[in-house]
């Protein structure tokens, strides 16, 4: 069953003009997914990660998604089986939107936002088509055990020392040197999934930033080596009760935006370490375009003798959508200036602002997928009849 557009002559009964363009560019959009989608069947799962920017708070004065944006969304996550999104905000009636016109096969699981300077007012979800995944019950955000905390140095104030870390982390800078011992910035998400014969849990993170260089890049590598050992350690010092009928242990797939710098930097080395490793067909520049960032990434920790990873992309967002050529349209849609300039810097030509509000309609991510096959049942009907 496809998107759900009943919903469209009222949504833009007030700007037939709007409706009318909304068509024509989700019919783009198809054309351009229409390869992704060709690969759908009861044998694969699509498995992809897309950080959708500040949905959708208007925190930063850039003004809400316009309901075309939300259509495009949804059609975006369409093409695949089971996306996890990052950066969902404290109101979740965007994202409800956008379920209501994928359709009703579509459901979600979402955080609580996570509070503090770090956490931004964020949420994780995951948004999954339930003909081809269900949830296997078992749900959680990663809380680190006392001795695998993320160590960072920060400037601590004795008085303060005693607070939670989220305000240490924010005593002035004329204080002195201390080590902290940290929880993530923002939880992690594990949710156990099961496509196919495939079982798996899936952990989605939006791994803290912090800066290009000095203690808060390293404390950006510490929480990415922290995240990947402690499945590591679980999945290495499984129970009999967490091994499946078949005997297979718990298969394990971080993705989300782990702020990886590039391929040969530390951050990445900090992902494929414990055993961690990035499917081959979206590592390093495969799917990337010149100019691309590394953010998102897909690394998996797979005991399953039968995993395989069939292919894997990134979308590109404005090949279709909110183009260059399309400034003429929104230009009265746009704030009048950057609405995160400083005083006295000179304001931006009308093409880079409509460059920058665009991203605030789609994101400053491009979905990054994988398709995983999930059909095991020859090799488990082998098994059967060679008395295995």
């Amino acid at each position: 069953m496809g998107n759900y557009y009943a919903d469209m002559a009222r949504d833009f009964a007030n700007d037939p003009e709007a409706g009318k363009r909304c068509a024509a560019r989700l019919l783009a959009i198809k054309e351009r997914l229409a390869p992704i989608c060709a690969r759908k069947n009861d044998g694969t799962l699509l498995l992809a990660t897309w950080n959708i920017r500040d949905f959708d708070s208007n925190k930063f004065g850039w003004g809400p998604r316009l309901t075309e944006s939300l259509y495009y969304i949804a059609e975006y996550i369409a093409a695949f089986d089971l996306v996890a999104v990052q950066e969902v905000n404290r109101d979740m009636r965007p994202l409800q939107r956008v379920m209501k016109i994928l359709g009703r096969e579509w459901d979600y699981i979402a955080t609580d936002t996570t509070e503090g300077a770090g956490g931004n007012g964020e949420r994780m979800a995951f948004l999954y088509n339930t003909e081809k995944v269900w949830f296997r019950k078992v749900a959680g955000e990663i809380v680190l055990p006392n001795g695998q905390q993320i160590v960072a140095r920060r400037k601590v104030n004795a008085k303060k020392a005693a607070q939670p870390a989220a305000a240490v982390l924010e005593a002035a800078e004329d204080e002195s040197d201390a080590e902290q011992k940290l929880q993530f910035a923002r939880s992690p998400f594990l949710v156990a999934f099961q496509s196919g014969w495939f079982r798996f849990s899936l952990c989605t993170a939006h791994l803290y930033y912090g800066a290009a260089s000095g203690e808060k890049l390293a404390q950006r590598i510490a929480e990415i080596k922290a995240l990947v050992k402690f499945f590591a350690d679980r999945q290495d010092s499984v129970s009999k009760q967490e091994v499946d009928h078949l005997g297979v242990v718990e298969n394990y797939i971080v993705l989300g935006d782990s702020n990886v710098v590039s391929p040969e930097h530390e951050t990445m080395k900090a992902l494929k370490s414990n055993g961690f490793v990035v499917p081959e067909a979206i590592d390093g520049a495969k799917v990337r375009k010149l100019g691309d960032h590394f953010y998102d990434q897909i690394a998996v920790r797979v005991k399953d003798p039968q995993f395989k990873v069939m292919g894997g992309g990134i979308v590109p967002l404005f090949d279709d959508v909110f183009t260059d050529a399309d400034l003429p349209i929104y230009q009265a849609r746009m704030p009048a200036r950057d609405p995160e300039a400083k005083a006295g810097k000179a304001p931006p030509t009308p093409e880079a602002l409509y460059r920058k509000w665009r991203t605030w309609q789609m994101s400053d991510h491009a979905p990054l997928w994988i398709e995983i096959a999930t059909d095991y049942s020859r090799h488990y009907l082998g098994e059967i009849a060679r008395g295995g």
